[in-house]
């Protein structure tokens, strides 16, 4: 006879039957579907095998075949690829799964190294990771070149860099070579204003920087330029400093004859006087003078119907006025202390405009200097400053110039100074005409005038001595 089971048994294990399916479930789907995920590739392709070897001597390549350890892609190759010496044509370059192509369209030359220099063109198709300054170099000849020369490119007139020249290497060693003949060696600078040549030959350069992508050569003045005044021998730590300028400043755009015409145009029939002042919510400033801005040319004025006056309407003296050649703006000379209150008269057709709108009654201004609490003073000690090189101070505000101050002793200082925060820079005016020149080429050969930028910044407070050590 047979034992049977509870009911309450019976009932307690039909409830477990799914939950034991759902385990049995899991467990089967983990020994099907395998774990996804995992670290990201950040790696670059690297090369497993080029046809020619890298650094094969003695060959003349038609096809250069570049193979990865992945699959890559090729972008901007124009725009990448540096080839030295420079070839007349072009190389095609073409990718397909791991491997990248050459093909060499011009005869090349013997017993010469060259490189392919890739920049970061090359890259892995999954991740994007590039190749960075990948280089592919051969030598037609016995053996490889292996000069290198680097240094780096400075704007003379600011301090600053411009990564978009060019520095090119020419062996015709003539004035005119820059001026008439692409160069066999170029490179671009990096983003630090750096460069670097690599696999050169034993031999004598002249060293230029250009601006032009296209031709490298210096075909425009107002273009940046720079040369170095002696040749140089490639070798193992040789480096330069080179300084570009401007020979001659771009001519400034024409304005719009539209825009004139339509601003002539709204301002036709409107025969009142238009002006503005430079005054500060009625502050004047104590650095500034006094400015009266037109909106139209003067046609006629009455000196005698603009007067500096006290608040008794009584005439100031050691006042004077000053027309401007535009014959838009008036200034108001006179040495404004602070905390002092005027008033400026202008009396009815005192000035009339070019389309003889004139006041219809007379103004009077209400003026109230600054005090000094609202400017800074400012103390600079300079440390090794070498005064025989004529230094100047410049103070910019981004890149709006300020003012220059000739510097005679280590320490210079001006009780009365905008706040804000400001740039210095260093002119080294070598003529002593207290404005930066820029360089001569041919010629003598004249190098530019050079600016060092101060990287610490100039912070002025209201109503604060500042004061500020630089070392040089």
């Amino acid at each position: 006879m047979k034992k049977i089971a509870p009911a309450s048994s019976i009932c307690f294990f039909l409830l477990l039957l799914p939950l034991l399916g759902g385990w049995l479930l899991m467990g089967s789907c983990a020994n099907v579907i395998p774990p996804v995920g995992g670290p990201r590739d950040s790696l670059p392709p690297m090369l497993i095998m080029a046809t020619p070897k890298d650094s094969s001597l003695n060959v003349q390549p038609k096809l250069i075949t570049l193979t990865f350890n992945e699959y890559v892609s090729v972008s901007d190759i124009f725009k990448n690829l540096i080839v030295n010496p420079e070839m007349t044509n072009q190389p095609q370059v073409d990718y397909k799964l791991r491997n990248v192509t050459i093909k060499i369209k011009d005869s090349l030359r013997s017993n010469t190294t060259y490189s392919f220099q890739f920049g970061e063109a090359i890259r892995d198709v999954n991740e994007s990771n590039i190749a960075r300054d990948f280089t592919y170099t051969f030598s037609t000849g016995p053996r490889l070149d292996t000069l290198n020369y680097k240094g780096k490119v400075i704007l003379a007139a600011s301090g600053k860099i411009d990564s978009t020249l060019w520095v090119i290497l020419h062996k015709d060693l003539s004035d005119t070579a820059v001026f008439k003949l692409k160069p066999p060696y170029s490179t671009k600078l990096n983003g630090k204003g750096e460069f670097q040549f690599n696999f050169l030959p034993k031999d004598s350069f002249q060293v230029f920087v250009v601006k032009s992508a296209f031709n490298k050569k210096y075909d425009d003045s107002t273009q940046l330029f720079a040369f170095l005044p002696q040749t140089i021998v490639p070798g193992a730590g040789k480096s330069d400093t080179l300084y570009a300028y401007q020979a001659l400043e771009p001519k400034p755009a024409a304005s719009s004859n539209t825009q004139t015409a339509v601003k002539a145009l709204i301002n036709k029939d409107d025969k009142r006087l238009r002006y503005s002042t430079t005054l500060d919510n009625g502050k004047q400033d104590l650095l500034k003078p006094l400015q009266i801005k037109l909106q139209r040319g003067i046609q006629q004025i009455d000196t005698s119907g603009i007067v500096l006056c006290d608040t008794f309407f009584r005439p100031v003296t050691g006042s004077s006025l000053l027309i401007d050649s535009s014959q838009k703006t008036i200034t108001v000379q006179y040495p404004f202390k602070e905390k002092q209150s005027f008033l400026l008269l202008l009396k009815k057709g005192a000035i009339t405009d070019s389309l003889g709108g004139t006041l219809v009654k007379g103004d009077t201004i209400k003026i109230g200097t600054k005090k000094q609490d609202d400017y800074g003073s400012i103390r600079i000690k300079f440390i090794n400053l070498n005064l025989s090189k004529r230094p100047v101070l410049q103070i910019y505000e981004g890149d709006k110039f300020i003012d220059a101050y000739p510097i005679t002793s280590q320490e210079w200082k001006k009780n009365l100074f905008y706040p804000g925060n400001y740039e210095v820079r260093i002119l080294f005016d070598s003529n002593g005409n207290g404005k930066w020149d820029p360089g001569q080429y041919p010629g003598n050969k004249k190098l530019p005038e050079i600016v060092r930028v101060i990287p610490k910044e100039l912070s002025v407070r209201a109503g604060w001595d500042n004061e500020m050590t630089i070392q040089l």
